[in-house]
């Protein structure tokens, strides 16, 4: 999720997964893949960056899970986040 700035200065979350285009008209306008827009207060390079940040963060926690343990209860991977000096 990131978060964008309504014109009124209230802020909100949207999914990034579900935007399909940003336009800048000049307001920026949000459009996702259902057909909902918001106008909001960041440019379109903005709201760029805080796509890029948002799957960059997701990618180096990931980088970061332990599934080497299997929970015994579920059979499922038991992830938990791994410091960078324990993996050392």
């Amino acid at each position: 999720m990131i978060q964008l700035t309504r014109l009124n200065g209230s802020r909100f979350l949207v999914n990034s997964d579900l935007i399909e285009r940003v336009d800048e008209t000049p307001d920026t306008v949000i459009t996702l893949v259902d057909g909902t827009r918001y106008l909001v207060a960041e440019d379109l390079d903005t709201v760029l960056e805080e796509i890029r940040c948002h799957r960059a963060t997701i990618l180096a926690v990931a980088t970061h899970l332990d599934v080497s343990r299997v929970d015994e209860r579920d059979g499922h991977p038991d992830l938990r986040v791994v410091s960078i000096d324990e993996e050392r």
